[in-house]
C-alpha cells in the first residue's frame, strides 16, 4: 500500500543526504512503526512520503499511484497526522473538518455522521462550534487526528501521534489503527513511546543517519533479541556506546 523506492533527499549546503537510498514497503493490514534517534531522517521522509516536501531520487507510491506523477490520486488514499497540529486555527472545528471533507470529495450526505462520530469517539463533541484556537494542545491534535481519518483513506501516515492525548484518546486511537488494519489497510507511524511500538505494531523500521539500518516483524525480534526488549535494542543499534548484553544482564 506504501511503497518507498530508492528514496534520496538532500537538503541544499548539507554535504550528506538526511534520507539516503531507503527502500521500504507497508504491505495491506500491517501496522509499522517507523523509529530512529533524533536528526535520523524519519521526520524527512515523512515529508517526503505527504508531498510536503520534494525529492530528486527514487519513487513513493501510494495504492499504485506515483507521488510524482499522480500526485492527487496518492494523496487521496492518504492520511496524515503531523507532529504540529497544522490547522486554520480562526475556523471552527465544524468548519474546519468539513473543509477537510471538501478537499477529499467526502459527500455531503456522509460527512456530518463521520464528523460525529470522530468527534464523539475522541471526546470533542461539546468543543466542535467552537473556535480552533481556543482549544489545548491535545483538543487541536484530536482535531487533527480527525482530519486525517474523516475522509476513509487506506494509508494513514501519523507522526508521533499520541503526543499531546489524553490516555483514553490514546487507546482509542490505537484501537482505530488495529481496526483499520483489520480491513486491509496499513498504518505508517513514527513515535518515540517504545512500549506502544511493541505492543501495537506488526513490523518496525529503524533509520540512523539517512540509512535504513533495521526492518524486521515483532517475532523476528524476539527470535533475534530475545534477552532485550524493544527499547535495549533500539539503543543497541543506534547508540554505538550502549552495551546491549551488559544492559540486557542487568535488566
Amino acid at each position: 500500500m506504501l511503497k518507498i523506492s530508492g528514496l534520496t533527499k538532500q537538503y541544499k549546503g548539507q554535504n550528506a543526504p538526511a534520507v539516503a537510498n531507503l527502500d521500504l514497503e507497508v504491505r495491506p493490514g500491517e501496522i509499522m512503526a517507523f523509529l530512529g534517534p533524533n536528526g535520523a531522517g524519519k521526520s524527512t521522509t515523512i515529508k517526503c512520503i505527504t508531498g510536503i516536501l520534494p525529492y530528486e531520487i527514487g519513487d513513493i507510491e501510494i495504492c499504485g499511484y506515483n507521488l510524482k506523477t499522480n500526485p492527487i490520486e496518492a494523496k487521496m488514499h492518504m492520511g496524515f497526522v503531523p507532529d504540529n497540529h497544522v490547522t486554520y486555527e480562526n475556523l471552527t472545528a465544524t468548519d474546519y473538518l468539513n473543509f477537510i471533507c471538501n478537499i477529499y470529495r467526502v459527500p455531503v450526505s456522509e460527512r456530518k455522521e463521520r464528523i460525529d462520530e470522530l468527534a464523539e469517539l475522541m471526546s470533542l463533541t461539546q468543543a466542535m462550534n467552537k473556535p480552533i484556537n481556543s482549544f489545548s494542545h491535545g483538543m487541536k491534535q484530536k482535531v487533527s487526528v480527525i482530519a486525517a481519518l474523516v475522509h476513509k483513506p487506506k494509508v494513514w501516515i501519523l507522526d508521533e501521534p499520541m503526543t499531546g492525548l489524553d490516555p483514553k484518546s490514546a487507546h482509542i486511537l490505537k484501537e482505530l489503527m488495529r481496526r483499520h488494519c483489520e480491513e486491509g489497510n496499513s498504518v505508517f507511524f513514527s513515535s518515540h513511546v517504545l512500549e506502544v511500538v511493541e505492543k501495537l505494531c506488526d513490523r518496525l523500521a529503524i533509520i540512523k543517519d539517512g540509512q535504513l539500518i533495521e526492518v524486521m516483524s515483532m517475532d523476528e525480534l524476539r527470535d533475534k533479541k530475545s534477552d532485550l526488549s524493544l527499547e535495549e535494542f533500539f539503543l543497541s543499534v543506534t547508540d554505538s556506546g550502549f552495551d546491549g548484553e551488559s544492559y540486557g544482564s542487568e535488566a
